[in-house]
């Protein structure tokens, strides 16, 4: 009975004993991990306040290197925005020359091929089609031939003999640069005689131009009725032939100036006339016995301007060859600022009699330019393989020896007459 008893409070002593040691390990636990988070939070700190270290001393050593600059703050800032703005135009450009072409320069070319390519269309159309594709052609061509309209004003002032011109400005005018725009100027003069020319100011990219410019013609009212006043717009191109956007065309017949009118009228298009070059006058004398040839170079008359100011600087060479080959040559003095420049300057060459059926004497008339190269205003021959006039002024040449001889020649292209004196005769 002790005994039993005895083993029941062993056990019962021993009952409570247990769970002492998971009371013990509980804390232990608890600081363990909150250990470990302090100590993650004490390195995260650490790696924050190491990283915020080195940005501050790495902007400390950029604002010290920049005070050691050689030039001030300013003048950095200065560069700075410079490039910017260097960017930021290159950028333009290139987005411009990509995205900025406009469908009027095509409209200019489309223009220039459209009743060619019309007409080709129609003869390969039959019956019905074909009276589609006129139909189709003709409102293309109404849309295509709208080049612009120009507003101008006329006035005649009878006390003086006046017809006073005003050119005052243009809209929508058709775009004949790479670009989408044109370099527009008027031209205004009277038919048929065109003794005299005016031209407006070139209105730098703009096919909506303002002149507001005034040109005065002294003609007597008697004579007004068989004038037709022509007022041509072109587009200036510094590096090649102004090309005309379109012109109107007013018979003097057709209006009453007992008062001053002023008006809008649409450009047509313009024949093209032939690129006149300019005349020279030679003459030419042999001595068969002495075998000297002399070519006097007289005068020359309405040359090509060929400068930005309207005028020309021209000057002659004169080249004496013969089978292609140059023997001598010769130039003029240059004449300053002139379309009708007087030289009457002569030079001698030797050309015995046996040869003198031989040779040629090629003129050429230029312009002389003192920064680039001197450009050919036009170009005639005589002698050897010569036609027409060239011919002619020869042979009279010949048959009055020792006599001198003056011929009027019409300036040609160089390129047609260098193609002339290389052909051989027929």
């Amino acid at each position: 009975m002790r005994v039993g008893s005895a083993g029941v409070r062993a056990r019962r002593a021993a009952e409570p004993s247990e769970p002492e040691p998971e009371e013990a390990t509980e804390p232990v636990h608890h600081e363990h991990s909150h250990t470990e988070h302090h100590e993650h939070e004490h390195s995260h700190s650490e790696h924050e306040h190491h990283s915020g270290h080195d940005y501050n001393h790495m902007k400390e050593k950029f604002m010290n290197e920049l005070g050691h600059l050689p030039i001030p703050m300013w003048a950095v800032g200065a560069i700075v925005v410079v490039v910017l703005v260097l960017v930021a135009c290159f950028i333009f450009c290139i987005f411009k020359k990509c995205f900025g072409k406009k469908k009027k320069p095509k409209k200019v070319r489309e223009r220039k091929t459209g009743r060619r390519r019309k007409e080709k269309e129609g003869e390969g159309e039959a019956g019905e089609k074909e009276g589609e594709v006129k139909k189709e052609g003709e409102e293309e061509e109404k849309e295509q031939e709208k080049l612009g309209k120009l507003e101008f004003s006329l006035d005649y002032n009878f006390t003086d003999s006046q017809l006073i011109v005003g050119i005052l400005q243009a809209q929508d005018l058709a775009a004949m640069d790479m670009g989408g725009t044109s370099d527009p100027y008027v031209k205004v003069f009277l038919l048929p005689d065109k003794k005299k020319k005016y031209e407006t100011k070139v209105q730098r990219k703009n096919l909506c131009p303002v002149f507001n410019e005034t040109f005065i013609f002294k003609i007597p009212y008697a004579e007004l009725g068989g004038k037709t006043l022509v007022l041509q717009v072109f587009d200036f191109d510094r590096f090649s032939k102004h090309d005309m956007i379109g012109e109107i065309k007013i018979p003097m017949n057709s209006v009453d100036l007992g008062q001053p009118m002023q008006q809008w009228r649409d450009l047509e298009s313009g024949e093209k006339e032939e690129e006149k070059l300019g005349d020279i006058c030679i003459s030419l004398r042999y001595v068969p016995t002495a075998g000297k040839l002399t070519v006097n170079i007289m005068e020359a008359k309405n040359l090509k301007k060929m400068d930005v100011g309207g005028l020309s600087d021209p000057y002659v060479k004169i080249v004496l060859q013969q089978n292609g080959k140059r023997i001598k040559k010769k130039k003029t003095t240059v004449k300053k600022n002139t379309l009708n420049p007087y030289f009457n300057e002569s030079f001698s060459f030797d050309v015995p009699f046996e040869q003198i059926q031989k040779v040629q004497v090629v003129i050429t008339v230029f312009d002389y330019d003192k920064l680039g190269s001197n450009d050919p205003i036009g170009k005639t021959f005589m002698g050897y393989g010569a036609t027409g006039v060239g011919l002619r002024h020869w042979s009279d040449m010949l048959a009055n020896p020792r006599r001198p001889v003056a011929q009027w020649h019409t300036l040609l292209p160089e390129e047609e007459v260098d193609a002339a004196v290389k052909a051989k005769p027929r």
